[in-house]
């Protein structure tokens, strides 16, 4: 639960950058739009203290939703003990996000774990490649709409049925 303090905040940085300021499970948060959230972040840092970028994910609600992603950022203030959430509505088609490097340095690596994992190309990234995928590895492993592995899960009940049709090198008990 926000203090009336940071609940002001909240409404006078809605109005500012275009945004509005939704709560959910008692929670404000502050949803910008894609090209606000680069002079939005500018302002955080230099204007309201906010020296600490706590957080960067992304989270995908599936291809059947527009828009399908949300970035998410945890703005803190170490000396006004204040914490701001953040959420960017991203479409699925060709999601782009300008970069935040430039104010946040360790936005960089979390940036580049929602490209490698997501597909989220963030404009003006230094260094936009892979970082926790291998630089081959086709699509985006986090998506809803990724494809899962091929392989059943093996239980107690199901071993021997499963157990059959798994490649092995050479057959137990010599078969």
């Amino acid at each position: 639960m926000m203090n009336e303090q940071e609940s002001k905040l909240l409404d006078i940085l809605a109005g500012r950058f275009n945004g509005q300021v939704t709560v959910f499970a008692g929670e404000e948060t502050l949803v910008l739009p894609v090209d606000e959230i680069a002079p939005a972040a500018q302002a955080f840092h230099d204007e309201f203290g906010f020296d600490l970028l706590s957080s960067l994910t992304t989270v995908d609600y599936g291809p059947e939703v527009d828009p399908r992603f949300h970035m998410v950022y945890r703005f803190t203030s170490i000396a006004g003990h204040l914490s701001l959430n953040v959420r960017v509505p991203v479409p699925g088609l060709s999601p782009e996000v300008p970069t935040l490097e430039n104010v946040y340095h360790n936005a960089n690596w979390n940036e580049r774990e929602s490209f490698d994992l997501f597909g989220i190309k963030f404009s003006g990234h230094s260094d936009l490649r892979r970082i926790l995928m291998p630089q081959d590895w086709e699509g985006h492993p986090l998506r809803k709409d990724y494809p899962l592995g091929y392989e059943e899960p093996q239980f107690t009940f199901n071993y021997d049925e499963i157990d059959v049709r798994k490649p092995y090198a050479y057959r137990r008990g010599g078969k």
